[in-house]
């Protein structure tokens, strides 16, 4: 929810700032940045401190900046402030997933599916609530870019010149992220909770990080994880991002239509990570990987095929969304049955899928503009499809043969000295 807020109230920030929308675009690479800092150093502090307290006050910090983001009545102080929540959230997003390993480890794919599950429904919710329950809506077409004259800018920031922080003139904008923050802090005030009971599943573990396994080849598995998942969410932002422009200006759809088919992307996507909580169940994370790939490779190729065709539009959509649902939390979960992952080697794949998240978007606007009359998404969503359908078997590979060659030493030494033994009676 906290993530995904930032889209729907971008408007009534900004107009919170004086500033257009163009020129608070920094926003969002101020809040990237942080995120990626959070990542590396949430990494290495969760290996050395205690998981349930570093979440806490991770949760507790990022409370504390969504109550201050409203209240920012610069531009650069807002940009910096969301650099700080960005921070705690990729503290939160690392820690979150190695908590779940180290409590189930291999057998914790349910809990990495439901994981999963409850961010994509916050994202969902958050726009509801931002522009359903606080009515912000109003608000936003009241302070759209055209309404912004440099006169008007310059009194307003000289009449703002003197106070840096400010309650919002937009009372619904400190309302939705009061809400949330809220919410998040009562989250924190549990996760203080479990610290206070840490001994008994603490001591669990680090009794399972112990017994875990290492892979002969750790951090090549790590690295081509990390390309798995900078091809993988950049493809997944990307279509989520530009599939309504995509529908309107390639194949003349109408905005309401356009909208529709964006919603049903993301509809499809969060209800597949619900399902796949039962699914984890009875299907192993490579089984789900493959089955993801697949459809994934297949509805990207026939969105490329048919790529004016809207009824194929439409279902292409459906399908490509409920097949990129399940990957993420399955590939955590797949690699730890290989692999111990520790917080330095989680933060080493989320940074690739956070580059993912930042970079293929920004190349992609870049040759969209370029080239106008060419489905430039679609193209990436089909190329990064057949990327990670590729990579997983190599990945496979790399992952199992090593264990094969462990367990066939295993077996011989046992041979040895079953012979041995027979040898001495």
């Amino acid at each position: 929810m906290s993530v995904a807020i930032l889209g729907p109230t971008f408007q009534d920030l900004a107009a919170n700032v004086n500033r257009n929308i163009s020129s608070l675009s920094l926003l969002f690479v101020g809040r990237a940045t942080g995120f990626l800092g959070g990542t590396v150093v949430g990494g290495a502090l969760f290996d050395r401190m205690n998981q349930y307290f570093l979440l806490g006050v991770s949760m507790l910090a990022t409370a504390a900046v969504l109550y201050l983001i409203p209240f920012c009545k610069t531009a650069f102080l807002v940009i910096v402030t969301m650099s700080g929540f960005g921070a705690s959230a990729g503290v939160v997003d690392t820690g979150a997933n190695v908590l779940i390993l180290a409590l189930w480890g291999d057998k914790g794919a349910p809990h990495m599916q439901a994981l999963h599950f409850s961010f994509a429904l916050g994202a969902v919710l958050a726009p509801l609530l931002a522009k359903l329950a606080w009515g912000t809506a109003a608000s936003a077409q009241n302070h759209t870019e055209s309404d912004f004259d440099p006169l008007m800018l310059n009194r307003s920031s000289e009449a703002s010149t003197g106070s840096l922080f400010a309650v919002p003139d937009d009372m619904n904008l400190l309302w939705a992220y009061a809400s949330i923050s809220t919410y998040i802090l009562v989250v924190s005030v549990f996760l203080f909770g479990l610290f206070c009971k840490k001994h008994s599943k603490q001591e669990k573990a680090t009794a399972s990080a112990q017994v875990a396994q290492r892979a002969k080849y750790h951090w090549a598995l790590l690295c081509l994880l990390f390309f798995f998942f900078f091809f993988y969410v950049g493809a997944e932002v990307t279509y989520g991002s530009y599939v309504f422009s995509f529908a309107t200006t390639h194949v003349g759809m109408e905005e309401s239509e356009a909208a529709g088919l964006n919603s049903i992307f993301w509809g499809t996507f969060a209800a597949c990570r619900g399902l796949a909580i039962f699914f984890a169940t009875f299907l192993q994370p490579g089984t789900m990987i493959v089955l993801s790939n697949i459809g994934s490779l297949a509805s990207s190729l026939f969105l490329v095929l048919f790529d004016k065709n809207r009824l194929c539009l439409w279902i292409a959509t459906s399908v490509y969304g409920a097949s990129m649902a399940t990957t993420f939390p399955s590939g955590i979960s797949w690699v730890e049955q290989y692999t111990t992952l520790t917080g330095k080697s989680t933060a080493f794949f989320v940074i690739g899928a956070a580059l993912g998240d930042m970079a293929i978007p920004a190349v992609i606007g870049i040759l969209q503009g370029h080239y106008p009359d060419l489905p430039v998404v679609l193209y990436t969503c089909l190329g990064s499809a057949i990327f990670t359908a590729v990579l997983f078997p190599v990945m496979y590979k790399l992952a199992t043969l090593p264990l094969k060659r462990q367990r066939k030493g295993r077996k011989q030494s046992e041979d040895q000295k079953a012979l041995s033994t027979s040898s001495r009676l």
